[in-house]
């Protein structure tokens, strides 16, 4: 059988993807193997990347948003020549040590733009990616100009957040995306079709896309659909009609060729119809020199670019930006706004404590990118002086994302991926359950992205329960590197701010609706330690009262009523508890005292709060969800009062 070479070099992708699922046996091999061609296509002559140089700032982002056909991803990075994927890790596919786990993983195999899995998110974070090419391309010319391209499967188009991310970016005509549509029809259940009999073509067009659809195994009609992609003026969707587990023989196209169930004859047999004859886990020398010869053509791109770029006057400012290396200075004014609060106090919603604190970043940030889901004028993220991002202005430096919460917390990931943007944007806190999947992939990818979290508890008031978080706080808290500030004022919202910024990873910053007093009149930046004592008590403490976000103030009021009552009473706001947890422990040991007395005050539920009162300790919270009416009437209600604390006190110690 003569085949073409690019046949050859498809067929390895399949071969490969067979043979590493077998050997683990777990995977997925239906989808590379279906879409072998289309990416052999698209890697080896539109593809613009460089092996030998992965992070080269303006290389073409490829996005792998079915993330279960990991192989795909992994045969063409092992086949182009990434130093990060050798045949020895290809053998030792989804084990422990290799660099070839599961689902693609960011930061973990050099090469891989995004980690991907959980299906949508993939290709909302590519929308993301996209928002930040424009606007970088904006701003810095052709320093920054390259497509984002995408392969998708029908569960990624199922998703709910594939709407959200499909919509922003035909509205915001994203024209150097290109999704590519693995469009065969198969699910794990079985045919595609027992869920979603819509129109997935008709869908992207409504939204504002290009859409072709092709013979996803004709590599001619690919490169042609391709080169047709790159001259559209508006998103681009290509739905690419594949078998599943194409080149498997009987089992090709089969509805239950989704996971694995290729083995040792099925893989005989499929390797005999393709005529390919080489020993497992090794390819034929010609394959590999036609991939690496189309990496060479992209490291040729690189380097142009460099000679061209490099030393030019926007250069500097460009690799400072696509570090995230923050402008010196960049803190002056946040730090001058902090002195003046303490010198004039300002009573305020820490939602306005944020936007104040940013009016004091953004202008010296330019990596800054804000916005909000349709609540702009709530959670004040943006500030005066800042242009909408938006066709055909995309250096605009606010994002109006609709109400999309989890396209949007997706959308920021992709912009912090790309590099060269700090972006951030708000929703209220209840709503934060929309975009904690996306929270959930910043934090495993380390990524710089802050979600403003605005209207933080009961403190909501009349809009009710659907609209006060209650569990909220404690679920975020358990989250694994990532920072959730809830700040009791406007100096601690402010510290925040630059704590935030100065943490390579994700943050929260959960804000109240509801007015609160400035607590804090010492300097000292004390919010980097997490948790730290307030208001000392008088003389050696009795009580130790523990606190949070607008909940601190009630809790100085009880220290105050007890004072009186000549029980010495100390004060601790503990605006972010993981920043607590990287204390040493004689700091953790010696801030939560041995007060005969510990009691926390927190508008949500107790969850998580031993660690500053013990299993001994006293909560006065909330212990089910919240009801509509004004907020100081809930607060009463529910008996989170300094009064409440104030007897819940006096009873433990037995001044009953």
């Amino acid at each position: 059988m003569n085949k073409s070479l690019t046949l050859r070099m498809a067929d390895t992708i399949r071969v490969l993807s067979m043979e590493a699922v077998h050997k683990a046996q777990s995977g997925h091999q239906g989808m590379p193997m279906g879409m072998a061609d289309v990416a052999t296509v698209l890697w080896t002559k539109f593809l613009t990347i460089d092996p030998t140089k992965p992070n080269w700032p303006n290389r073409d982002r490829f996005v792998l948003s079915a993330g279960h056909g990991s192989m795909l991803l992994y045969a063409l990075m092992h086949l182009t020549g990434f130093k990060s994927v050798s045949m020895d890790d290809i053998r030792n596919f989804r084990q422990w040590g290799s660099s070839t786990p599961g689902h693609p993983e960011y930061g973990h195999t050099e090469g891989v733009e995004c980690t991907t899995g959980p299906l949508g998110q993939g290709l909302a974070t590519a929308v993301g990616m996209a928002m930040a090419e424009r606007h970088m391309g904006a701003r810095f010319g052709s320093l920054c100009d390259h497509y984002t391209y995408v392969i998708a499967g029908d569960g990624c188009l199922m998703e709910g957040v594939s709407h959200e991310a499909i919509s922003l970016a035909g509205r915001l005509k994203l024209s150097k995306l290109i999704v590519l549509w693995d469009d065969n029809n198969v699910t794990i259940d079985g045919w595609a079709s027992l869920a979603e009999t819509g129109d997935q073509c008709a869908r992207f067009k409504a939204a504002g896309w290009a859409v072709k659809s092709i013979d996803g195994h004709d590599h001619k009609k690919i490169a042609s659909v391709l080169k047709w992609a790159k001259t559209q003026n508006k998103p681009v969707m290509i739905a690419c009609k594949t078998k599943v587990s194409k080149g498997a023989g009987s089992l090709e196209g089969d509805k239950g060729g989704h996971g694995y169930n290729l083995f040792d004859d099925q893989i005989k047999k499929a390797r005999e119809a393709m005529d390919y004859h080489t020993p497992a886990f090794s390819v034929e020398p010609d394959v590999k020199k036609a991939f690496e010869k189309a990496a060479k053509a992209g490291r040729k791109v690189r380097k142009e670019w460099e000679q061209t770029h490099e030393g030019t006057k926007l250069w500097h400012e460009y690799e400072l930006a696509m570090k995230g290396q923050l402008p010196d200075g960049c803190f002056d004014a946040l730090e001058a706004h902090i002195q003046a609060s303490l010198t004039n106090p300002v009573a305020e919603a820490t939602r306005q404590s944020s936007g104040a604190a940013l009016a004091s970043l953004t202008p010296y940030i330019p990596a800054m990118i804000g916005g909000s889901a349709d609540l702009t004028g709530s959670v004040n993220t943006m500030v005066k002086g800042m242009k909408a991002f938006d066709a055909p202005d995309y250096e605009g430096r606010y994002v109006h994302y609709g109400v999309r919460e989890f396209g949007q917390s997706a959308a920021l990931n992709g912009m912090a991926l790309h590099g060269g943007i700090i972006p951030y944007a708000g929703t209220f806190f209840v709503f934060s359950d929309y975009s904690r999947p996306a929270i959930r992939l910043s934090a495993l990818m380390g990524l710089k992205v802050i979600n403003v979290l605005t209207h933080d508890s009961i403190g909501v008031g009349e809009d009710g329960p659907t609209h006060q978080p209650v569990e909220h706080l404690a679920s975020f808290r358990a989250m694994p590197g990532l920072l959730t500030f809830r700040p009791a004022d406007r100096v601690e919202t402010a510290e925040s701010w630059q704590l935030a910024l100065s943490h390579d990873g994700p943050s929260l910053m959960v804000l109240s609706r509801q007015k609160t007093p400035q607590i804090r009149t010492q300097a000292g930046k004390l919010s980097q330690f997490g948790a730290y004592e307030l208001s000392p008590a008088s003389s050696e403490a009795q009580v130790s009262l523990f606190a949070s976000g607008t909940e601190v103030a009630l809790a100085l009021e009880a220290q105050k009523a007890l004072e009186a009552k000549s029980i010495p009473t100390r004060v601790i706001s503990t605006p972010c508890w993981a920043l607590f947890d990287a204390q040493n422990a004689d700091y953790q040991k010696k801030l939560i005292g041995n007060a005969k007395v510990n009691i926390a005050i927190e508008a949500g539920i107790s969850f998580g709060w031993e660690k500053f009162i013990g299993r001994e300790g006293h909560f006065i919270g909330m212990k089910g969800f919240g009801a509509s009416a004004p907020a100081s009437v809930l607060f009463e209600k529910f008996g989170i009062t300094s009064k409440a604390v104030t007897l819940k006190a006096l009873e433990a110690l037995g001044h009953g």
